[in-house]
């Protein structure tokens, strides 16, 4: 997998150790990991500990601004049985968040459209999934700005991560709709 992106406002890199401070920062919000479907960080070496265990898998990214070097978010490309969706391995799925501070600026859709065209352009993929929790209509529109459509309802799914049931909407694009459509998702 390539280790680096740049969009227009956007680097996306691999996670270092010496993110954790940033990454608690924001993950320490209660608005931001809970309906993501992770806790909040609790510490900066609980920070640390995500860093090493979940966020050093291949394909997982810090969403840096350029010109700062302090991630603000995370996205990741999840391929064939990395990702818990039961996909084939022509297929990935992308997971993402980002800060409250940085909501509504179109970012998150800005690094989906990266990925995507990676995925689809370079990894040769055939189809690109998402999902998200029934009460996140940010992580919604996201995705719909990206072209992806729902797919599919997972009703009372049980989410370890938190310890409780909750309703997963799945969304997908395939690279022919994708390729159709390409300059009205930019």
């Amino acid at each position: 997998m390539k280790m680096k992106f740049e969009t227009k406002r956007l680097i996306l890199r691999p996670w270092r150790i010496e993110d954790a401070p940033a990454l608690y920062k924001y993950a320490s919000d209660p608005k931001v990991g809970p309906i993501a479907g992770w806790p909040v960080h609790t510490s900066i070496e609980n920070s640390r500990e995500v860093i090493r265990d979940v966020f050093s898998i291949e394909g997982i990214y810090a969403i840096v601004l350029k010109g700062q070097e302090e991630p603000v978010g995370c996205i990741g490309i999840l391929i064939g049985e990395a990702s818990d969706f039961g996909i084939g391995p022509d297929e990935g799925e992308i997971a993402y968040w980002i800060g409250v501070p940085y909501w509504g600026k179109g970012l998150v859709p800005e690094a989906i459209r990266e990925l995507m065209r990676y995925c689809f352009e370079d990894l040769g993929l055939k189809t690109l999934w998402c999902g998200y929790f029934e009460e996140n209509k940010k992580s919604l529109r996201a995705q719909e700005k990206c072209g992806f459509e729902y797919y599919h309802t997972n009703h009372d799914k049980y989410w370890p991560l938190m310890g409780d049931v909750r309703t997963e909407i799945i969304t997908r694009i395939t690279k022919d709709k994708w390729v159709n459509n390409i300059s009205s998702y930019e």
